[in-house]
């Protein structure tokens, strides 16, 4: 399982890790070997972003996840992961020595990171907030963060494991040779969408049923039936996804807080979450699972594109051609992404993992990274970012221990009569919403301060003693 390590060696330590750590030290322009701090401050900033927008989403649903359509600062996360996976298997398995060793490791890691994604999410923790644990298996949540990561890890990274030998080392200097050279991606790529649009635009989705299960509805218990019978459809509930998922999984095994419940056609208090409506349709109370099967699949493309920006990193060496290349390529995703959604095409979708969606965030971690490298690679201003690489350098620990809010969980257990009365409840309320005299900057406050720049003081005390969180 996941271990605490501590490491002599200065490794790249990724929420997936890599195959081979000691690889990643490469040549940034020259031959002196060195480690890519922007990909660890990437990696550290998409992690600190997830905190905030779990933790302050609620009082501000500007940055929690768009309730249906849209992309809100929290859409940005699992690309941004993905992403950043991609570009990590690309630089770990620059150099392969033993195949078969290699894909035995990527399918070992493959099923810890199903094990902590089924414990973390699936329900067995319900950490922070209810001090208890334990989970029906008949309402086990099987699909979650890392269970998507998984699934791109395993599938980009055998693909990079058997096609190591299809390309050259040296290319030569035409613009599309990269793309030549790598063929096999964009073949896999380009069947991952193909499979994924079919599906979504040609399966037929019947009419459905479910029974309620929120305990504080009206309705628990009760048989709710919705009224599809459609093809191509996109809206919440006659979409492809959710049928494959309901097919699939069963719907007592998907989410039971989609965002879509914070939608104006689910209650008043839109966009904040609140009340349902009295009126409002039947699939507001129904499940949904935004990291199910379908949009898995479709999420795979976030990692080869990824896995392309490393391979940008492996085969030029100069800092002007890299960033040439990933700014004009993040610029044709946005551009693209953009177009298919304000042309109707394709909506920008979360829950669906639509291709404009893909294009649009793919486009956005590309201009993000290629700033950060800029910025700490080139220029070398690697001390105004050190909080958010320190958390990179620990991203399992900080999403397992805050982003999951297992330390909170510990904390809350001792408390004072009532268990509202916490020492992280005390600290919230009077140190930061009191003195805000606002409950929402407070939160805000609050989490920036006392959560992402905690961790990345404890990481900072790990890294001081070589001591790193590995799958």
């Amino acid at each position: 399982m996941a271990e605490i390590k501590v490491e002599r060696s200065h490794d790249q330590h990724l929420l997936v890790p890599e195959e081979d750590t000691a690889s990643t030290r490469r040549s940034l322009a020259g031959n002196n070997r060195q480690r890519l701090a922007s990909l660890d401050i990437f990696r550290g900033l998409t992690v600190a972003l997830m905190i905030l927008v779990d933790d302050a989403g609620g009082d501000w649903p500007m940055i929690a996840h768009a309730p249906w359509n849209g992309c809100n600062l929290a859409d940005f996360v699992m690309p941004f992961f993905l992403f950043i996976v991609g570009v990590s298997i690309a630089l770990s398995l620059k150099r392969i020595s033993n195949k078969c060793e290699a894909c035995k490791k990527v399918c070992f890691r493959t099923c810890k990171l199903l094990f902590w994604g089924l414990l973390l999410q699936g329900g067995f923790s319900h950490a922070p907030d209810e001090l208890s644990y334990g989970v029906d298996v008949t309402m086990m949540r099987f699909c979650g963060i890392l269970q998507r990561i998984a699934l791109s890890y395993l599938v980009v990274a055998l693909i990079e494991i058997f096609t190591k030998d299809l390309h050259e080392e040296n290319l030569s200097t035409g613009r599309l040779s990269i793309f030549k050279s790598y063929y096999c991606h964009w073949i896999v790529g380009v069947s991952v969408l193909v499979i994924y649009l079919a599906t979504l635009y040609g399966t037929y989705v019947p009419d459905w049923e479910f029974v309620v299960n929120d305990k504080d509805s009206i309705l628990y218990g009760k048989i709710q039936s919705v009224s599809c019978g459609v093809r191509e459809k996109l809206n919440p509930p006659c979409n492809a996804v959710g049928y494959v998922d309901r097919q699939v999984l069963g719907i007592n095994h998907m989410y039971h807080h989609p965002a879509w419940r914070r939608s104006k056609a689910c209650t008043d208090d839109s966009p904040y979450e609140g009340a349902l409506r009295q009126d409002a349709p039947s699939w507001c109370h129904a499940p949904f699972e935004p990291e199910g099967i379908l949009s898995s699949i479709s999420a795979i493309l976030s990692t080869i594109i990824g896995v392309h920006f490393g391979h940008i990193i492996i085969h030029m060496k100069g800092h002007s051609a890299r960033l040439k290349h990933w700014i004009s390529t993040g610029l044709v995703l946005l551009t693209l992404g953009l177009t298919l959604h304000f042309t109707h095409l394709m909506p920008l979708n979360k829950q669906l993992y639509s291709f404009s969606y893909i294009c649009v965030t793919s486009g956005a971690a590309a201009l993000v990274f290629s700033s950060l490298y800029y910025l700490v690679d080139v220029l070398e201003w690697k001390h105004m970012f050190l909080p958010l690489k320190w958390i990179g350098m620990n991203a399992m620990l900080v999403y397992v221990m805050g982003a999951e809010g297992i330390l909170a969980a510990f904390f809350n257990g001792w408390y004072y009569r009532h268990p509202h009365n916490t020492l992280i409840n005390w600290i919230r309320e009077h140190v930061f919403i009191r003195v805000w005299h606002s409950k929402r900057v407070g939160v805000l406050m609050y989490v920036i301060f006392a959560e992402i720049l905690f961790w990345g003081l404890v990481t900072g005390v790990f890294h001081r003693f070589k001591i790193y969180w590995k799958l």
